[in-house]
């Protein structure tokens, strides 16, 4: 079974991290989240979310796949984190899947990830960062690498790693789940 990470910030976006959280598990992928800090993340919108762990704690395991909710402060808060910077370059040297979506995108490309790929972001989070071929696609995935715009596109997203990690037959299982229009 596949092990997912992901770290929250606070000021990360809600409805974001829950739905990558939820539509990963409801696939059977095993889901860590990760708080930058001990204690409760407060996210942008004021929802409280309890993580399973400390990224001191979480960082002592190894993962298939890290992603990055997106939201402000939090993308920020993640960006600044050396911690995170470290394990987004050990997961790419790897050849394992990083993945962020809205404003966390830019973290990837702080840690040199998105250099020469595609990618999506919440409009004016990557303006200035040339060696990024940006679109204004919902889901965009470039080898290892997923990125998408954001809140609304979160269903989507979450779907596209599902779909990366577990297959196209169990991403039409569980999104046939939702009861998606």
């Amino acid at each position: 079974m596949a092990k997912v990470l992901v770290p929250l910030a606070d000021g990360c976006e809600e409805l974001e991290a829950v739905t990558i959280i939820d539509l990963l598990r409801r696939a059977g992928i095993e889901v860590v989240t990760a708080g930058l800090k001990p204690g409760i993340v407060l996210a942008s919108r004021g929802v409280q979310l309890v993580p399973d762990l400390s990224l001191d704690v979480a960082l002592q395991d190894d993962y298939d796949m890290v992603v990055l909710p997106g939201g402000m402060p939090g993308a920020s808060h993640l960006k600044a984190d050396v911690r995170i910077i470290a394990l987004l370059k050990k997961m790419a040297a790897a050849q394992k899947f990083t993945a962020a979506i809205c404003a966390a995108p830019m973290v990837l490309a702080e840690a040199g990830i998105l250099d020469g790929k595609r990618a999506t972001c919440y409009p004016g989070s990557l303006d200035a960062r040339p060696a990024v071929t940006l679109s204004s696609e919902a889901v965009v995935r470039d080898g290892k690498v997923l990125t998408s715009r954001g809140p609304g596109t979160a269903m989507d997203f979450a779907l596209a790693l599902v779909e990366a990690l577990a297959g196209a037959e169990k991403r039409q299982q569980v999104e046939a789940a939702l009861v998606r229009p």
